[in-house]
């Protein structure tokens, strides 16, 4: 029997995007299952026999209506684990997140994301748990630098990309501040005027060897490394336990680890 492959960016408005049309296609085609159906956020190497292949454009309104949708049909905390899964760095997301949404409405139930049992909405939480748990992490490892000009900077390298929820977090604790995060990962700023609403940027050509600091940003990192080293008790320190609590990755952007 032939199945559908609909390709749609590696974004949620893309994927929301790939649940509207997956819809539209199975109602013009009369496709009789959505199993038949599935949504990738890349195109395959090398194509499947009885597979037809439909690449979809990100549309704004499509995916405001799914989530309006969602919204409505199963509350917004199944909305909220639905973008924390289409956040991660997994690449089946789309089609797993895409027939959890298919499961939830034909039931309308809000509590589906509690059906672990099913293979979609088990992967779909698994997804979302590591998203919400890299959120965590960088909500307290995140660190900012003064530069020349008054902005708060701060660079992240993170698997999930988290950077649309972690602006909010930092945007009501910083509502006076001018502050910018850097997902080096995508590419992608998020930036806050202050007491202004905060907004994403892509496609920015970004070189970090020319930002310049503030006089006093260099020092103050050298008297917060002194104290982190300070602090430390030698007989008690434990590696196997401090990489559990701190893994490795997060390191590198953080100024207790930074050679200044």
């Amino acid at each position: 029997m032939e199945e559908y492959v609909l390709i749609c960016e590696d974004t949620m408005e893309g994927m929301l995007t790939g649940v509207y049309e997956a819809y539209q296609i199975k109602k013009e085609k009369g496709i009789s299952s959505h199993d038949l159906i599935h949504l990738a956020i890349a195109r395959p190497t090398m194509n499947r026999l009885f597979t037809q292949y439909y690449d979809v454009k990100s549309d704004q309104i499509k995916a405001e209506k799914v989530i309006d949708t969602i919204r409505r049909v199963l509350g917004e905390q199944t909305y909220y684990r639905v973008c924390m899964a289409m956040v991660s760095c997994f690449e089946d997301k789309a089609d797993t997140v895409y027939h959890t949404i298919v499961k939830g409405l034909m039931t309308k139930d809000k509590m589906i994301m509690d059906r672990l049992q099913e293979d979609c909405v088990n992967a779909t939480f698994r997804y979302a748990r590591a998203s919400e748990n890299e959120l965590c992490h960088m909500k307290q490892f995140l660190r900012f630098s003064e530069l020349d000009n008054g902005l708060l900077y701060a660079k992240i390298k993170t698997k999930q990309h988290i950077l649309p929820f972690l602006m909010p977090h930092f945007a009501d604790r910083l509502p006076a501040d001018n502050f910018l995060i850097y997902d080096e990962e995508t590419g992608t700023f998020g930036l806050h005027p202050q007491y202004k609403q905060w907004y994403l940027v892509e496609g920015v050509d970004f070189e970090e060897s020319r930002i310049n600091y503030s006089a006093v940003e260099e020092e103050y990192q050298k008297l917060f490394q002194c104290f982190c080293n300070t602090i430390a008790i030698e007989a008690r320190i434990n590696p196997r336990l401090q990489r559990s609590m701190l893994p490795l990755r997060f390191r590198s952007t953080m100024t207790e680890f930074k050679k200044v």
